[in-house]
């Protein structure tokens, strides 16, 4: 028996063309492959798709979604055509969007204005709406987060000098956007009297 002969008995693995090349000597090209050379999709279908696979399961903002079609490379007539109608039943809504972001962020994790603005606007929402977002945490709403997220953080610096948990906390509390003014302050509050060492 052949190598090829014994080859094709044994289950061909391997590229399809060099199969039929194998068997025929390489003389007769391969035949077409009909789902690769099928009809091209329908590009708003496709796009469709796409937005409705990004939207399953957590909103997202329209920059992101139009980011995401252009990654598809997505014609952009057709990405702005689905993305306005999107908007019209309510499915894209940067307002929404906005304040949903805003509260599960500065509740989650304690974050502040200033974070959140930063991130609204890397997520591509307009400033006019990332302010009306914003303006559901104030000041009070800030100090208490950052008050939390001192108290958790209290164990993690039991043991250093005063000044080196001052630092560590403070820190943390810029990480999360909080102004050095009300940082000092409330670590300076939660630190009190408490012994670290």
């Amino acid at each position: 028996m052949s190598r090829s002969a014994s080859t094709a008995s044994d289950g061909w693995r391997g590229d399809v063309a060099a199969g039929v090349a194998a068997w025929t000597g390489g003389r007769t090209p391969p035949p077409p492959d009909p789902v690769a050379e099928g009809p091209d999709a329908d590009q708003e279908a496709v796009a469709r798709k796409i937005l409705l696979d990004q939207l399953t399961g957590r909103a997202r903002s329209r920059h992101q979604l139009a980011d995401k079609l252009a990654q598809k490379n997505v014609p952009t007539e057709i990405a702005e055509r689905l993305l306005d109608r999107f908007e019209e039943v309510g499915l894209v809504d940067d307002a929404a969007f906005a304040r949903d972001w805003v509260e599960q962020r500065s509740t989650g994790r304690g974050l502040a204005r200033r974070a959140l603005a930063h991130e609204l606007r890397r997520k591509g929402i307009d400033d006019e709406i990332a302010g009306e977002a914003l303006a559901q945490v104030d000041a009070d709403d800030e100090r208490e987060l950052a008050r939390g997220l001192v108290r958790r953080k209290l164990r993690s610096v039991q043991g250093l000098d005063r000044d080196k948990a001052t630092r560590r906390l403070v820190g943390m509390l810029a990480r999360k956007g909080h102004s050095p003014g009300v940082a000092y302050a409330v670590v300076k509050e939660e630190l009190g009297d408490t012994d670290l060492g």
